[in-house]
C-alpha cells in the first residue's frame, strides 16, 4: 500500500515548513509549493509554483495524486491590502476550484486566523460561533478566504475545515513579527548598545508553532467538514510578559534592556483568546508546548537563522 500524499501549499514558510515536517512523520509523502525554495526538509519534495499567481489547472495537476491539500499560505500584517487580497481571496478560490475538480477528492485544511472574529472585550473567550466583524485588511480578507472553504464544503464540492490559529511562535518566528523582531534586536545587544522596548498593553493568545502542525496532521484524518474549529493556546498572555520571557531566554543583562513609557494598544485589538474546547472535542487536539519553552527554541533558532524579514513574513501571516 502506498503512503499517503499531502500537498502544503506555503510549504516553505515559517508555519508551512512545520506542517511540512509534521506530516512526514506520520507517513505522507509531502509536496512542498512555493515560490522560492527554502532548506530542504527531509522527505519533502519542493515544487517551485507561485500559487497566488498560477491558473487552478496548474494547482489540480500538482495536487491530483493527494489525499490531503493544505493551505499554509498568506500575506502578514505587513503586507499591502493588494498583495493580502491576491493570496487570501483569489489564491483561495482557485485552489478551491482546483481541489472540487480531482477525482481522488483530498481533504482540505484551510489556515485561517483568529483575528477574523474582529476586536473582541477583554476577558472574552471567543468561541466558533462568535460574529466575525473583522477591521483590518488582513483580517478581512483572511475571512473572505475562510468562507470560500466553508461555502464549498457546505455545498458538498470539497471536504475541507478551516483552522482559526491565534498568534503563532516558536523555532524560525519571522523577524516581521514582534517576537521575531525582539529576537533580531537582542540578538544585537550590547552594552555599547542597549535595546530600548516599547511595548503594547495587550494580552494575546499564543500558540507554539509545533502544535499548529500538530492540529493540521490531526484535522486530516478528522470526521469534520465545513466547521471553522479555533487553534491556540486557550490563554491570554500579557505582550510584556512573552518579551521578557524572550529576554529571559536570550541571557541578555536586563540592565541592558530600557522599557520606554507610552505603551499603546496595537491595531488588531487589545485581547485574543480562543476558546479551543471543540479542537479537544472534534480532533482530539491539545497545546502541548509551553510558552516558555516556545520562546527558548524562537531564542535558540534565531541564532542559525538568515531568512530575510520579509520573505519569512509572507507565509505567517498569523
Amino acid at each position: 500500500m502506498r503512503d499517503r500524499q499531502a500537498v502544503v501549499i506555503g510549504g516553505t514558510g515559517f508555519i508551512g515548513r512545520h506542517i511540512c515536517r509534521a506530516l512526514t512523520k506520520r507517513g505522507y509523502e509531502v509536496l512542498a509549493i512555493a515560490r522560492k525554495p527554502a532548506e530542504p526538509i527531509p522527505g519533502v519534495v519542493f515544487l517551485p509554483l507561485d500559487a497566488v499567481s498560477a491558473p487552478s489547472d496548474d494547482i489540480a495537476r500538482a495536487a491530483k495524486s493527494a489525499d490531503l491539500v493544505v493551505n499554509a499560505a498568506g500575506d502578514s500584517w505587513e503586507g499591502d491590502e493588494a498583495s493580502m487580497t491576491a493570496s487570501h481571496i483569489p489564491l483561495v478560490d482557485r485552489l478551491v476550484d482546483a481541489v472540487a475538480t480531482l477525482p481522488r477528492r483530498p481533504r482540505l485544511v484551510h489556515l485561517g486566523s483568529v483575528h477574523e472574529y474582529g476586536p473582541v472585550p477583554d476577558g472574552t473567550a471567543i468561541t466558533e460561533d462568535h460574529p466575525t466583524a473583522p477591521h483590518t485588511p488582513y483580517a478581512r480578507t483572511k475571512l473572505v478566504g475562510s468562507r470560500i472553504v466553508l461555502g464549498a464544503a457546505d455545498a458538498g464540492r470539497i471536504d475541507g475545515c478551516v483552522l482559526r490559529v491565534t498568534n503563532v511562535c516558536g523555532p524560525g518566528t519571522p523577524r516581521g513579527s514582534f517576537l521575531g523582531g525582539l529576537a533580531h534586536r537582542l540578538r544585537r545587544t550590547t552594552e555599547d548598545a542597549p535595546l530600548s522596548l516599547t511595548l503594547v498593553d495587550d494580552q494575546r493568545d499564543f500558540i507554539d508553532v509545533r502544535d499548529v502542525a500538530e492540529a493540521v496532521a490531526l484535522a486530516a484524518s478528522s470526521p469534520v467538514t465545513g466547521r471553522a474549529i479555533n487553534i491556540g493556546q486557550g490563554d491570554a498572555s500579557s505582550m510584556r510578559e512573552l518579551a521578557w520571557l524572550l529576554i529571559s531566554a536570550s541571557q541578555v543583562p536586563a540592565d541592558l534592556v530600557r522599557e520606554e513609557s507610552g505603551a499603546v494598544h496595537s491595531k488588531g485589538g487589545s485581547w485574543t483568546q480562543a476558546d479551543i474546547r471543540l479542537a479537544r472535542r472534534l480532533m482530539g487536539w491539545s497545546p502541548k508546548v509551553a510558552l516558555k519553552e516556545s520562546l527558548h527554541d524562537l531564542w535558540a533558532a534565531s541564532a542559525t537563522s538568515s531568512r530575510p524579514a520579509a520573505a519569512a513574513a509572507r507565509t505567517e501571516g498569523h
